[in-house]
């Protein structure tokens, strides 16, 4: 998650695309929806095809959508259920294309089994993460805590990638995914640890059922 100075700095970056892109008619929902299908194409075509860098680049101009679309829906008063469920449920997309693009490269062209295992892990525990803190809210908890929040996890893969596609090591790219993989199952735990402790101060006799 963006720090509040972050956050401020890119609102005003940001503003006046924002103030434009309502002007002409363009709403919230479609910005995160082109967003979205931005990042899956420059992660699955470039990727895969062995273009770190220009995919990084192509995946970054599209990666800011989720600003936008942000600042949109506060210009409009438009913060409802509808269009967090919707950037939530994309951004899961967004995050698994990226990983699973880097996986594809490098079990084939990029000949890099390790790093292609990595990419898959980090996936998997991110999706974990981001479960982990909807299913806690779904049941009245609160679990938005973690070392290995989204932003986080996609500026450091970005900026490696690009780099790696620039002739850094490919070690450093493996280390990079390694602590992340690291990171999300520590905020795995942190977050099944804070809502153990939350459900201990339940009332006796509270029930909640279990599903799949």
């Amino acid at each position: 998650m963006l720090n509040r100075h972050a956050r401020g700095f890119f609102t005003a970056l940001f503003s006046p695309v924002a103030r434009w892109l309502l002007r002409i008619g363009v709403s919230p929902d479609a910005v995160t929806v082109v967003g979205t299908l931005g990042v899956v194409i420059g992660a699955l075509v470039f990727y895969p095809l062995g273009q770190l860098l220009w995919g990084t680049v192509f995946i970054t101009a599209f990666i800011f959508s989720d600003v936008i679309d942000g600042i949109m829906a506060r210009m409009q008063h438009r913060g409802g259920r509808w269009g967090n469920f919707l950037d939530s449920t994309l951004d899961r997309v967004a995050d698994g294309a990226l990983f699973a693009g880097l996986a594809v490269w490098f079990f084939t062209g990029g000949a890099n089994p390790p790093i292609a295992v990595a990419a898959i892990v980090c996936l998997v525990l991110g999706m974990v993460v981001s479960y982990a803190r909807a299913k806690a809210e779904a049941l009245g908890f609160h679990a938005n805590v973690g070392i290995a929040e989204r932003a986080e996890r996609l500026v450091s893969v970005l900026v490696v990638t690009g780099l790696t596609g620039l002739g850094l090591p490919v070690v450093v790219l493996f280390v990079t995914l390694c602590l992340l993989a690291i990171a999300s199952l520590v905020t795995v735990v942190q977050r099944i640890v804070t809502v153990h402790r939350q459900s201990l101060e339940e009332p006796e006799g509270t029930a909640t059922e279990h599903s799949v």
